[in-house]
């Protein structure tokens, strides 16, 4: 079996992060989102793994390599527009073969894991498809499955009037069977081939596609909201490991994570979080589900659910909350403040607040 992981989408919806940043190699507790995606494929047995690249392939393969890091068997495919998750399918069918796939989006996580559903897909295969859902307060924003049973009858794109509370979640196993339905579907009204129109041609020719509703949590990370609850998510999982230098008048509470080369100084630090190799945190205050990506400088400043990205810089700064550093920003303010900022900065940027 293989595996297609998508990550050739624009992430329009981060901007202006990822205007210079891959929206997939964001990182979530301190890992690219596309790392995750990577060890949960190959945690399931999945060593020989494409990856569908647009603008950002340089960086998606400098990050990645052959995948030998993972474990795995690394083929990049290039896809020359964003036209649509069946588009990436179809262009996928020599790297695919005849052998059955998982299609797993690069912007995703999914807690529990796929071991045991790719286990019963490769030993009971459908004769087309097995699909993952979960149910969602808002519908309306998703394609959602209408079920009789055990099979899939129907699937709406951003439905109207939603059938059911379902949602299609970003992994999908198929049968080498969708090449078929992707060669006879047509693009949607946005130009795009969409994964629900070629998954409804399987259901429509009678192919069984079979639901699976996870339990855990699952998370879209292409929104600024998504992406720090992830963020938040994965915290709460780890556990302390301090091997950077520390202060003995920093203070640390809850489960904190400061990585080899990291110094912090005359700081409190109230985990989950975590700090990354090479950062300097002082006279600060690091609050609950934040992530401190590499060689970053935090002085003066107070920092909660938030994530910084490499390189860059934060001085005097109170408070900042629920927000997304570039990287290579300095963010300084040349005065004290009571102020509380929500920011979203993009790379190489600087701001002084007075």
């Amino acid at each position: 079996m293989k595996g297609l992981i998508l990550s050739g989408g624009k992430g329009t919806r981060l901007r202006p992060i990822t205007h210079t940043n891959a929206k997939q190699l964001i990182p979530i507790a301190n890992k690219p989102i596309l790392f995750y995606g990577i060890e949960t494929l190959r945690d399931a047995g999945i060593i020989d793994i494409g990856i569908v690249v647009g603008d950002t392939a340089k960086e998606i393969q400098a990050a990645v390599g052959d995948g030998s890091k993972f474990g795995v068997h690394v083929t990049y495919i290039p896809q020359e527009a964003p036209l649509g998750l069946a588009h990436a399918v179809l262009i996928s069918e020599k790297f695919i073969g005849d052998n059955k796939f998982v299609m797993y989006l690069g912007d995703n996580l999914i807690k529990e894991g796929i071991h045991g559903l790719v286990k019963k897909f490769v030993s009971v295969p459908p004769s087309g498809a097995q699909i993952l859902l979960a149910h969602v307060p808002n519908p309306r924003q998703f394609g959602v499955a209408k079920l009789e049973g055990e099979k899939v009858v129907e699937l709406i794109e951003k439905p109207e009037i939603p059938p059911s509370d379902l949602a299609l979640v970003g992994v999908y196993m198929f049968t080498p069977k969708i090449f078929e339905a992707v060669k006879n579907i047509v693009p949607s009204k946005r130009n795009e081939l969409e994964i629900t129109d070629a998954i409804q041609y399987l259901i429509d020719h009678k192919f069984d596609v079979i639901p699976h509703i996870i339990s855990g949590w699952w998370k879209d990370t292409g929104k600024l909201d998504d992406l720090l609850e992830a963020n938040c998510l994965i915290l709460n999982s780890v556990t302390s490991d301090i091997k950077g230098e520390v202060s003995g008048d920093t203070k640390i509470t809850g489960n904190v994570v400061i990585e080899k080369g990291a110094k912090v100084l005359g700081s409190t630090l109230c985990g989950p979080l975590v700090i990354g190799t090479g950062s300097v945190i002082k006279n600060s205050y690091i609050g609950p589900d934040t992530s401190i990506y590499f060689s970053v400088n935090i002085e003066s400043s107070e920092i909660e659910r938030s994530i910084v990205l490499e390189n860059s810089k934060i001085v005097n700064i109170h408070k900042l909350v629920d927000s997304l550093i570039g990287q290579n920003v300095e963010l300084i303010k040349q005065m004290n403040a009571s102020s509380n900022y929500r920011i979203m900065v993009g790379d190489s940027s600087k701001m002084e607040l007075v």
